[in-house]
């Protein structure tokens, strides 16, 4: 019997304030626990909430690059139910009327273009973190996090395979990134996917039984967790090894395999109502047109640009616009060095190479444009050469040095007189007598040995075509 699996995302995405969504407290990650809490985000009684109107123009921002319909007034709802990292007892979000509906996005699939449509998104107050010690059997509560802004990216079950879930996560990503809605970065918690997963007969138009799937932090985990999950539900379905209910199951990536949390509630479960204590708000045409006049250039724009405006290939351009992090170095970078593919490779082939040795990727990377701007220059002008140029580069990154100023005081500039790289090479030449013997009788291999030999002599800073002209002639006796 063939099987179809059905699956439908929740995606939490960080919104990029400053503050959190109803109090003034500091919305960045990374805090000492409990650092950035105060009576109104740790729950105290009698502390009113006031809405950040960053948060909004942000929720607006992702309707935009979503193609989604925006409601024109909308307000919070309470959501009931008791975890000890939710010090009120109940989370504000959106149900009847989230900023808001039907939207969609395309991703590229094996097959073509496929159209991925949206229930809704909507504005919530992230809940705080729990942290458990197995060592002395405690849990331990931070409220860092708790009512920091989040929008909910609810799709339709429109996924039928791990690859189309990982393409549209990834399309997702790069939406709302380059619209300055979030930094999207899934191993710290900022962009947080839930997979709804049923399995039915082909043909059948009836969805299976439904569980969700948490603790997914990388798309080789999103991918991991569908396929173990999907077949667990097949199985069950052609051997009856196990009674598949509706529930919320854990990824264990160490493990890899899902493991049961509890019983999926329903949405009465959750006894919404509207929340009293803050008053709806009305977006008008200005408002969303104002945010529409705002929203920074696109991936797919950027990509534009550099392949017809800049002549970058599709490949170094593709690399750029995957990355928010990486687009913004390069045209920041430009600002101070206008050769855009000298900029781009040493993005791809030096900067990336460099932050891969320290385990990070394209979205980790942090340099001084301005920095790393000079250093380009100084290779391309040659004033220094370029594996100079790549250890500089590296403590540019880890120690934030001036390049100009340490090639200087280092004396790393390269040798311009040719009578004194002459000398040099004629030196070599008498200690190696007998390499420079074998080349005259034919062995074209030696060339590189004596090539090395004057590099070291001169310390790599003479231009390595200099050496070869001068040392070609003077082996050929000129």
């Amino acid at each position: 019997m063939k099987y179809e699996v059905v699956m439908g995302l929740e995606v939490h995405v960080e919104l990029a304030t400053e503050s959190k969504l109803f109090c003034s407290c500091s919305a960045k990650f990374g805090a000492e626990a409990n650092e950035n809490v105060c009576p109104a985000c740790a729950g105290m009684p009698g502390m009113p909430a006031v809405t950040n109107k960053k948060a909004v123009e942000l929720g607006i921002a992702a309707a935009l690059v979503t193609n989604s319909e925006i409601t024109r007034t909308m307000f919070f709802d309470k959501k009931n139910y008791f975890y000890p990292d939710l010090p009120t007892g109940y989370q504000i979000t959106q149900l009847f009327a989230p900023i808001c509906r039907n939207g969609w996005v395309e991703i590229e699939t094996g097959e073509g273009k496929k159209k991925i449509t949206l229930k809704q998104i909507h504005i919530e107050e992230d809940a705080g973190k729990l942290v458990h010690d197995n060592r002395t059997g405690t849990s331990l509560v931070d409220f860092n996090r708790a009512s920091v802004p989040l929008v909910e990216i609810v799709s339709n079950p429109d996924f039928r395979t791990a690859e189309e879930v990982v393409t549209y996560l990834e399309k997702l990503r790069s939406l709302l990134s380059f619209a300055g809605v979030s930094d999207c970065k899934l191993q710290e918690g900022s962009m947080r996917c839930d997979v709804n997963i049923s399995v039915r007969e082909k043909g059948s138009d009836k969805l299976g039984t439904r569980t969700e799937i948490k603790n997914m932090n990388s798309m080789k985990a999103v991918a991991a967790a569908i396929e173990f999950e999907s077949q667990r539900h097949i199985d069950a379905l052609e051997t009856g090894s196990e009674v598949l209910v509706q529930e919320t199951r854990r990824w264990d990536d160490n493990i890899g395999e899902t493991f049961s949390m509890r019983e999926k509630e329903n949405a009465t479960d959750y006894r919404y109502f509207p929340n009293p204590e803050i008053m709806p708000i009305v977006i008008s045409d200005e408002w969303i047109s104002a945010v529409r006049e705002s929203l920074p250039e696109t991936a797919q724009d950027k990509y534009i640009r550099l392949t017809q405006k800049l002549g970058l290939s599709e490949y170094d351009s593709s690399i750029i616009t995957g990355s928010k992090n990486l687009a913004d170095i390069f045209d920041e970078t430009m600002k101070y060095f206008n050769k855009p593919k000298e900029v781009v490779n040493w993005i791809i082939v030096e900067l990336l190479a460099i932050a891969k040795g320290d385990n990070k990727g394209g979205d980790d990377v942090k340099i001084d444009c301005k920095k790393f701007a000079k250093l380009i220059e100084l290779v391309d002008n040659n004033t220094i050469n370029r594996g100079v140029g790549k250890k500089l580069l590296s403590l540019v990154w880890k120690e934030g040095i001036d390049p100009d100023v340490y090639v200087k005081e280092n004396n790393l500039g390269m040798v311009s007189d040719t009578d004194m790289i002459g000398q040099v090479i004629k030196n070599i030449l008498t200690m190696h007598s007998k390499s420079v013997d074998e080349y005259k009788s034919g062995n074209q291999k030696v060339f590189g040995f004596l090539m090395g030999q004057v590099m070291r002599e001169l310390g790599g800073k003479a231009d390595p075509q200099v050496i070869k002209k001068l040392l070609t002639d003077l082996l050929a006796g000129k």
